[in-house]
């Protein structure tokens, strides 16, 4: 049976591995070589995360299970990740869109949790806060320059915005998993930080000329191993050479 904390390391570095995944689907087709350099940057550094909390999420179970395992032997339903980090690129406004709400989120939960009775996760906060400043400043920059820039680019940051806003309701989620947590000092309460995460959207969308949809029907179940169908076609790719090679060594 899982404990809270396993369960609860294995959802943030899921959140990291699926975003990274994403990421990397940009490299050699982003629309000019430095966006290809910094989505690939941006991606490396969820990559980096994952890994580190994947290892804590072994050494939590205490099963045998390595960094490796927990990332490529599970099935879809293992997953913990939320649903917004599994859609679609779409066109690069979506994916700067993508960016920007998750961003928003992370950036100020990874401040609070590195003030977390945790150590291995605040030593990993510490350091994600840093990238994922990063993360924010430039998906912010984007939105504003596509939001404010031609019809077109309007239109499609917009269309992105709407389609992707009720994927953000379930960042602020909690359950018996977190609370048991955060009582303990060891998880951040996330609805602490949607006044935060909101103000800061609100000024971004503000100087892109964009509207931020109203309040309304929120997708989730992600947390819980209740996915899209578009999980299955990432884990297909990610997957691949592990099952295919059962024990190789990169």
């Amino acid at each position: 049976m899982e404990t809270p904390l396993f369960t609860y390391t294995l959802r943030l570095a899921d959140n990291a591995l699926i975003l990274g995944h994403r990421l990397s689907e940009w490299v050699g087709h982003a629309p000019v070589p430095e966006e290809d350099l910094a989505l690939a940057n941006m991606g490396l550094d969820l990559i980096g995360q994952a890994r580190a909390l994947y290892t804590y999420a072994g050494e939590v179970e205490g099963r045998g299970r390595d960094e490796d395992a927990l990332a490529y032997l599970r099935e879809v339903g293992g997953y913990r990740n939320v649903l917004l980090v599994e859609q679609p690129n779409g066109d690069f406004a979506h994916t700067i869109v993508r960016q920007l709400l998750f961003a928003a989120f992370a950036h100020p939960f990874f401040e609070a949790l590195a003030r977390a009775q945790d150590a291995t996760l605040a030593a990993v906060a510490a350091k994600a806060v840093k990238e994922l400043a990063y993360h924010l400043r430039h998906s912010a920059e984007w939105t504003i320059r596509l939001g404010d820039g031609t019809p077109e680019s309007h239109r499609r940051t917009q269309t992105a915005l709407d389609d992707l806003w009720a994927f953000t309701g379930e960042l602020f989620e909690t359950d018996q998993v977190e609370r048991a947590l955060i009582d303990r000092g060891i998880a951040v309460d996330p609805a602490a930080l949607r006044t935060r995460f909101e103000r800061r959207l609100d000024e971004v969308l503000a100087e892109a000329t964009l509207a931020r949809p109203a309040g309304g029907f929120t997708q989730s179940g992600g947390r819980a191993g209740r996915h899209s169908e578009h999980l299955g076609y990432i884990l297909s790719e990610l997957q691949y050479l592990q099952r295919a090679y059962p024990g190789a060594k990169w």
